[in-house]
């Protein structure tokens, strides 16, 4: 996202709260699907840390900001690069970790409050559906592919704007969800499938609709280039697991491992292409 202004204007998915405990009910018929938790105390825990752990980092990076003389509301483009954020000429000249950071970096308290409340809410969603790490790896992949399409876009366009913010790779989760929930096996009504399916295709459909109109603002600015790379690499990363999904853990995980093997190949090859474009 460009720093000039927060991020605002994007509708919320639904509270997972209202969605059933499909996860665990799955968890005891087959002890391979992804979760496997039998005791309620413990079920939420077992499927949302690494959604809590992904709202923690972006939280305690905010604050480290802050602490560090950064303003809550206002951040300047020189703020945002001395944390982390995707810079044209300083990760294109080598600081390829700028690609992983900015998923972590935000443009003031509304900015991040807005991608941590979607972040939260998809999570909990995709975090049975993928397990821990593979929430993970689905956060850091598609929230690099979204910078990286923006990074491609900002060379060719010789724009040294600055971009930060998790909402790349909130898109991408929005993306391997919609694919992942395609899976009729999965122990959920039909009917209530394709609402949580339909959902989240809601959610990402008119967060782009507004992000694009923003084209035409002078007053906010959002990156569409990361929004529209991490929402099509979440989309491509979902359709090799599918098949998976309810073959058991130990087939489950070794699919995920090449899948996102590959992706992560894939994205080094994209970034070592751009990096000869300038």
């Amino acid at each position: 996202m460009d720093p000039t202004q927060p991020h605002a204007g994007e509708v919320l998915p639904p509270d997972p709260r209202s969605f059933p405990d499909f996860a665990a009910e799955r968890a005891e018929a087959d002890p391979g699907f992804p979760l496997s938790s039998p005791a309620p105390s413990a079920r939420r825990r077992a499927t949302s840390e690494a959604t809590w752990a992904l709202l923690g980092l972006n939280i305690v990076v905010f604050l480290w900001m802050v602490f560090h003389g950064v303003s809550v509301t206002s951040p300047t483009p020189d703020d945002l690069v001395r944390f982390g954020a995707n810079a044209t000429d300083f990760t294109i000249s080598g600081q390829w970790y700028r690609l992983v950071t900015a998923t972590f970096v935000h443009v003031g308290i509304i900015h991040l409050a807005t991608n941590m409340w979607c972040l939260y809410n998809l999570g909990l969603l995709g975090e049975p559906l993928l397990g821990r790490w593979g929430l993970v790896a689905t956060y850091l992949i598609t929230g690099v592919a979204g910078n990286l399409l923006s990074l491609l876009v900002n060379v060719v366009r010789r724009d040294l704007s600055v971009g930060a913010g998790a909402s790349g790779a909130v898109f991408g989760i929005a993306g391997i969800l919609i694919v992942l929930l395609s899976n009729k096996r999965l122990p959920i009504p039909g009917v209530e499938l394709q609402r949580l399916r339909r959902s989240v295709i809601q959610f990402a459909g008119l967060n782009l609709v507004i992000g694009l109109g923003t084209a035409f603002s002078s007053v906010i600015h959002i990156d569409n280039m990361a929004h529209i790379g991490g929402f099509l690499s979440g989309l491509a990363l979902g359709p090799s697991l599918v098949p998976k999904m309810t073959s058991g853990r130990r087939q489950y995980l070794v699919r995920q491992k090449l899948t996102f093997a590959v992706a992560s190949f894939l994205l080094v090859l994209f970034g070592y292409w751009i990096s000869h474009l300038k």
